[in-house]
């Protein structure tokens, strides 16, 4: 390995990352100290899938010297009452949500707010309802009508019947896709089932709280056998936004910004103004009511966080 070389993060446990070389070379590297100080206020300044600059020190260890340019990435905020952005991973070609409506329950706002990252930040979205042969037929068919006619396109699997696999295995092919969700939901058991030659831990539900156990320690890309690449993450259990202003979220809801335009103030916020298009729309159902919830639901309780 040359002394100095740019890759790829593929691993990332919080001190130490593998970076995968142009070479196809794995190498575990620390990131140097200044590294950690630079940018915005982040517990995680290096994610997998970034592209990174490494150089040998001394000692005979790779460090990460340099973090190249992003085209964009997932951030959610790290905590409540947080300052600090988590980075969810980066450089990504779509964003998978593993969703389940019941055992366990994804609530509709944070599919909301997860959406609303990817529309600000340039990721396209697609939904997947998982373990469907556990789901509800009429809740499934309403959440589909809901985010088909936003626009998002929403995908049915059962990873151990293998019900649903080939679409997804279409949707990931050569592509880097990040794929996300609440624990539980069946991230890892899915893409194992698209690839059974990873090696993803799998985990049960917890029966006291209905709620996913984390199996998935780190965030890591693994390579498919049919090109592209996934990145598994820890189950996420909040979302919550940053750098995005109040006065701009609707811009991320496509559905309002479809209807925004005919509004009679320019500067509508879609809450109270007399003559707001977007309110007319929610009482004639053009827009989904728990869509309107989950804006309005986001404008107030993250309002704290931009003072």
């Amino acid at each position: 390995m040359e002394s100095r070389f740019e890759g790829t993060v593929i691993r990332a446990t919080g001190s130490w990352y593998d970076v995968r070389s142009a070479a196809g070379e794995v190498v575990a590297c620390r990131i140097r100290g200044r590294l950690r100080l630079e940018g915005r206020r982040s517990t995680n300044p290096v994610v997998v899938g970034d592209r990174v600059v490494c150089a040998c020190d001394g000692s005979g260890d790779s460090l990460i010297t340099e973090i190249l340019p992003r085209r964009n990435y997932v951030i959610r905020r790290a905590s409540n009452l947080s300052k600090e952005s988590h980075i969810i991973a980066a450089n990504i070609d779509r964003a998978l949500l593993v969703v389940t409506l019941r055992e366990p329950e994804t609530a509709p706002e944070f599919v909301d707010r997860f959406l609303v990252t990817c529309e600000a930040y340039k990721v396209p979205a697609t939904l997947l309802l998982s373990k469907i042969d556990l789901q509800d037929a009429e809740a499934v068919a309403a959440f589909r009508a809901v985010y088909e006619a936003v626009g998002y396109r929403v995908l049915e699997a059962a990873a151990p019947q293998g019900e649903g696999l080939e679409a997804v295995r279409e949707l990931l092919a050569g592509r880097t896709t990040l794929v996300a969700g609440n624990s539980g939901v069946g991230k890892s058991t899915l893409i194992r089932a698209i690839d059974p030659s990873l090696d993803i831990r799998t985990g049960a539900i917890s029966e006291s709280h209905r709620k996913g156990r984390h199996t998935t320690t780190f965030s890591a890309m693994y390579p498919l056998a049919g090109g592209g690449a996934v990145i598994d993450t820890p189950g996420i259990k909040g979302f919550g936004l940053i750098d995005i202003d109040g006065a701009e979220l609707w811009h991320y809801f496509p559905e309002m910004l479809r209807e925004a335009g005919a509004c009679r103030f320019y500067n509508c916020t879609h809450t109270h103004e007399p003559g707001c298009a977007v309110v007319e729309a929610v009482r004639e159902g053009r827009i989904a009511l728990s869509r309107y919830e989950s804006y309005l639901k986001i404008l107030d309780e993250d309002e704290k966080y931009r003072k």
